[in-house]
């Protein structure tokens, strides 16, 4: 297989930046990471690679037709993956308005333009072995309650968030540009991701960073809420595999085989934390004493699962990490990174004061 020139939009984010860190660092492919740096964007997560000859960064949101038109005849690409996304669903619920701009808008106006670039490519390798990768969420598929099934790819669509709903919307996008315009597409619909340099308003690292902190440990409602845990590491391998050989005009699910309530993984990240940070904070005898349940997300989806039957079959796409494996790798990250974290936080609360979040 010769090598690819890859454009990565929103590769300055948490599985971007995964993505771009494995391309780089075990392939020969090029890659264009196209990122417009909003407060989850971070350029220090890519610091082992920003000097790589393989590797290009712009700084363009996808919602800029014209830019996104000038960087794809620069670069022309061979592939283009779609991570470009607002994603957390508590900001969702709050101020949808950018949700519904990038997730849907700036879908539409990279497809289109995707669709223009690929429409004007010579009749041969390159335009034959095209695709658009667009990743999404198995959060589109809605809520599998207490019914103890699985979603697959024909499951229904039945979003319950604006962040959902906006992730749904984008992929009936994507389906309808390659039904009605033969543009080569492909979609991944994964499960929730977790590890380094993740953002710190995630249930994992905001445990992590508060109880290193002596914080309140807030866990939604009762905390029996079901999600599969799958490690970014492993996401982004399978994520260059679906790119590079996934079935044109194809889904496939991506999960960890990981299902489990929130308030364990908060206590066994408490745990972990017990050994690993014998000297706590005065007054904090174990981790899990600062544990405190808050009301419930409005909405809140009791279970995600996802069957990753179809990609294991055809793409051999099996999750290396466990889940026990992949949470302590996370946590020690996270010890040892503590400058990353401190750099994210204090680059948001400067956005704040600039009103630019």
């Amino acid at each position: 297989m010769k090598d690819k020139k890859i454009l990565i939009t929103g590769g300055a984010g948490f599985i971007g930046s995964a993505t771009i860190r494995h391309i780089v660092q075990n392939t020969q492919h090029i890659v264009i990471n196209v990122d417009k740096l909003t407060y989850a964007g971070n350029l220090e997560s890519l610091e082992t690679i920003q000097n790589h000859p393989n590797y290009f960064f712009e700084k363009v949101d996808i919602c800029d037709s014209n830019k996104i038109n000038f960087i794809l005849s620069k670069h022309k690409p061979d592939i283009v993956m779609n991570l470009a996304a607002e994603s957390h669903v508590d900001r969702s619920i709050d101020a949808p308005d950018e949700f519904i701009k990038t997730n849907i808008l700036g879908t539409y106006k990279l497809l289109e333009q995707t669709r223009k670039y690929w429409t004007g490519l010579n009749k041969g390798y390159k335009k034959n072995n095209f695709r658009f990768h667009h990743v999404s969420t198995d959060e589109v598929y809605g809520d599998l309650k207490d019914s103890g099934n699985l979603f697959n790819e024909n499951t229904p669509y039945s979003p319950n968030s604006p962040y959902s709903a906006s992730k749904a919307s984008s992929d009936h996008l994507v389906r309808s540009w390659q039904h009605t315009f033969d543009l080569p597409t492909v979609i991944t619909n994964c499960s929730n991701n977790y590890g380094p340099y993740q953002f710190p308003e995630k249930l994992i690292p905001l445990t992590i960073l508060n109880a290193l902190e002596g914080k309140n440990l807030p866990v939604y409602g009762d905390g029996k809420q079901i999600r599969d845990w799958l490690y970014v590491d492993d996401h982004a391998r399978i994520l260059l595999n679906v790119a590079l050989n996934g079935k044109i005009g194809e889904t496939y699910n991506i999960g960890g085989n990981n299902e489990i309530q929130n308030i364990e993984v908060v206590k066994l990240i408490c745990k972990i934390l017990d050994e690993l940070v014998p000297n706590k904070l005065k007054g904090i005898a174990q981790f899990s004493n600062l544990i405190r349940h808050v009301p419930d997300r409005v909405g809140h989806d009791t279970r995600y699962a996802i069957d990753a039957t179809k990609i294991q079959k055809e793409l051999g796409c099996v999750p290396t990490e466990t889940f026990e494996s992949g949470i302590r790798k996370t946590v020690q990250w996270y010890l040892d990174n503590k400058s990353w974290c401190d750099n994210v936080q204090k680059g948001v609360y400067q956005r704040e004061r600039l009103g630019t979040i």
